[in-house]
């Protein structure tokens, strides 16, 4: 019992004084959260339905991932197949895109947009 506390001291980088009644209650209850960690093996995750859904992309994002309509992450996929095949990520700043003619119509004129900020931005031309 006092290898642990001293383990924990030097985890913790200093001793604690009247731990042992926590250090009880902290054990009892690292067992029960070991039992509930475990996982199931063989679920296997279902996409959303919504995200499967084939949305029909505007002039402007069709011009980039073409005019068929396609579910939401086909055309993320597909406007980031374009961002790198164009060297459009900022060599720098990996976060942000550098658009091009094409995609500055997509990103109402910004010049430069954070890759969060580009979802947004074509969800609008998504109908």
């Amino acid at each position: 019992m006092a290898a642990k506390k001293g383990k924990k001291a030097a985890k913790k980088g200093g001793a604690k004084k009247g731990g042992a009644k926590k250090s009880r209650a902290g054990a009892a209850k690292k067992g029960g959260a070991k039992k509930a960690a475990k996982k199931k093996g063989g679920a296997k995750r279902v996409p959303n339905a919504a995200f499967m859904a084939p949305k029909q992309p505007d002039a402007a994002l069709s011009a980039i991932v073409g005019g068929n309509p396609i579910p939401r992450t086909e055309i993320t996929k597909k406007l980031w197949g374009y961002i790198k095949r164009n060297g459009l990520q900022d060599a720098k700043e990996r976060r942000m895109i550098n658009a091009d003619d094409k995609l500055k119509v997509v990103f109402g004129g910004k010049g430069k947009v954070s890759m969060f900020e580009m979802t947004k931005l074509v969800n609008k031309h998504i109908k």
